[in-house]
């Protein structure tokens, strides 16, 4: 009796080739390891807090008045608006804001307003500048020959987690490579097979086209999987990145890294079907991927952006999944608490699959 052909050997044989290609890749090496790692020892060694310090106005805080509108006036100081109690105290404690201030009048004589200020102890140097910030500018309004004081500053802290640079940036350039390797790599190697007659040498044999994307697709990812680990661990070990469940961690940042890279391949095969050669593969996968490196909070927090232009940014998926690992890692966040990034994710999943079920080429 005749063997069944066996579709499962078949595909790990192929993702077992497809493996040692991408090991052999020096682009596939730069994309995935060198160039994240780069950018974490740039920051971990030489990352610090930026010019810019933002200061949360509390609910029902006075905005008119002599303290508030010198703050406006300082440019090193933005200011956070329309925030509840409770996102304001999560951002305290995890020092993604340098304080809160609350300003009302006074119902003594002197001085004219109050002005309650709690700072972050997570982020201390943020805390350290908005202090000093704040010193100048009360001695400014309380001049010596301004009587009475314009106001009185009374000052305390919230004790939270330290959130370091490196908590922010590895996280975005583990998205970095995995936008990277799912696009550049699957939209060469995919075109490079289609070039060389591979993919229709594969037709004469009894292996499913299902098999050869499935058998790419593990390679993949088990070599991603393999550039997410090192790259998590070495921000672990030597800059203190911080991962609150341990492995858990670890591993719900790996589970996120499997969705982002899969949605990622999904541009890659478009990419793939729309290139007429090779020298135009590059151009169309940058115009994929040069706005999300910029736009998605990889480096610089949305937050920084102009109002117009957030929009654009919350948008886009690498966006989502650069916060759902944020999340993950340093608020302990789990999956489930993550889904609203994930379904966004998928939903764009779904939309670029079924572009590139009609673009994509197989000879």
């Amino acid at each position: 009796m005749k063997n069944r052909y066996n579709h499962t050997k078949a595909t790990l044989a192929l993702a077992k080739a497809s493996f040692r290609s991408i090991t052999r890749s020096p682009s596939a090496v730069v994309f995935t390891l060198a160039f994240p790692l780069v950018f974490i020892l740039v920051f971990g060694f030489f990352g610090g807090s930026g010019i810019k310090v933002d200061l949360a106005l509390a609910p029902g805080c006075d905005l008119h008045n002599p303290v508030i509108a010198a703050l406006e006036q300082t440019e090193v100081i933005k200011l956070i608006r329309e925030k509840s109690t409770h996102e304001i105290q999560q951002r305290l404690e995890k020092g993604t804001i340098a304080g809160v201030i609350d300003v009302h009048k006074n119902t003594g004589d002197r001085p004219a307003y109050l002005a309650d200020i709690r700072y972050t102890s997570a982020s201390l140097d943020k805390g350290n500048i908005l202090k000093s910030i704040l010193n100048n500018l009360m001695y400014t309004l309380n001049a010596k020959d301004m009587k009475p004081s314009v106001a009185e500053f009374r000052e305390s802290t919230v004790h939270g987690r330290t959130y370091r640079t490196i908590d922010f940036i590895l996280p975005g350039q583990l998205g970095f490579s995995l936008l990277s390797t799912g696009v550049f790599g699957t939209a060469f190697v995919f075109f490079s097979l289609r070039q060389l007659l591979v993919i229709k040498r594969f037709f004469a044999t009894p292996v499913r086209r299902s098999s050869i994307i499935l058998g790419e697709g593990l390679a993949r990812i088990g070599f991603t999987l393999l550039g997410a680990v090192f790259i998590i661990l070495v921000g672990h070990f030597f800059f203190h990145f911080t991962l609150i469940h341990g492995v858990v961690t670890i591993l719900n940042m790996l589970l996120l890294s499997v969705i982002g890279l899969v949605v990622f391949m999904g541009f890659g095969f478009v990419v793939s079907g729309i290139a007429r050669s090779e020298s135009i593969i590059p151009p169309i996968a940058n115009i994929i991927t040069l706005p999300q490196f910029l736009l998605s909070g990889t480096f610089f927090s949305i937050e920084n952006f102009p109002p117009w232009l957030q929009p654009i940014s919350h948008a886009l998926p690498l966006t989502h999944l650069n916060d759902a690992l944020r999340q993950v890692a340093f608020e302990g966040a789990g999956l489930w608490d993550v889904k609203q990034q994930v379904i966004i994710m998928l939903i764009w999943g779904v939309g670029i699959y079924a572009l590139a079920v009609k673009v994509f080429k197989w000879e």
